[in-house]
């Protein structure tokens, strides 16, 4: 019986010991179903998704016949300068020793990395008071060949909020649509951009000389 005990054992421990290879199932995944579906969200994000449009600033030119010299008296005139750094400086009439440009303040958000960010909402509410000041005032715009070209885009988007802002209120107050409005109502911004000469940079030196001992640079 011990034997036959052992022999039992040793048989049962011969097919503990066997491994049957397992069978692979062979799984095929139909891609069909994920192309379409692939498809339809890029017709989805084609069709919904908005493109940011090409931007444009509408610039009212006078007739070829009308572009000659229009001289404008000096105390009409309000002069902006953007020198090379990118500052922003102002003044009335003709600069001079007494009269030299000021600066617009820097913007109070700028980041402490930066020494100077025109603000915005300063320089729309000078224009605006200069304006109201004079009904005939000319602003003459003059910017630095090493100034950012951002700089007249500001300077320009200014003057277009200030215009439609100014007709919008005149055809409330009249209680007419702005389209409605007469020549005489209708309100039309008066700038140019001029040339910076060798005089500017002069003036500008002069003008960065008193902002320092005024500490405002």
């Amino acid at each position: 019986m011990a034997g036959a005990d052992v022999a039992e054992r040793s048989d049962k421990s011969k097919k503990k010991g066997v491994r049957r290879k397992k069978r692979r199932i062979a799984i095929r995944i139909d891609m069909t179903p994920m192309v379409d579906i692939a498809f339809l969200l890029l017709i989805f994000y084609m069709v919904s998704t908005v493109f940011s449009m090409p931007q444009a600033m509408e610039i009212n030119l006078p007739p070829i016949e009308e572009t000659d010299d229009v001289e404008v008296k000096e105390s009409n005139l309000l002069t902006i300068r953007v020198d090379g750094e990118s500052r922003y400086w102002w003044n009335l009439k003709t600069p001079t020793p007494e009269n030299l440009p000021l600066l617009l303040p820097s913007s109070p958000d700028k980041p402490d990395t930066v020494a100077y960010v025109i603000d915005t909402d300063t320089l729309r509410s000078m224009l605006l008071e200069q304006n109201r000041a004079n009904s005939k005032l000319n602003t003459l715009i003059l910017i630095h060949r090493n100034a950012r070209y951002s700089d007249m885009v500001n300077i320009l988007d200014e003057i277009d909020i200030i215009e439609r802002s100014w007709n919008e209120y005149t055809a409330r107050q009249k209680g007419v649509k702005v389209d409605q409005l007469s020549k005489d109502d209708k309100f039309s911004y008066r700038y140019a951009i001029g040339d910076w000469e060798e005089r500017d940079d002069k003036i500008m030196l002069s003008a960065i000389e008193q902002a320092r001992a005024k500490g405002e640079l």
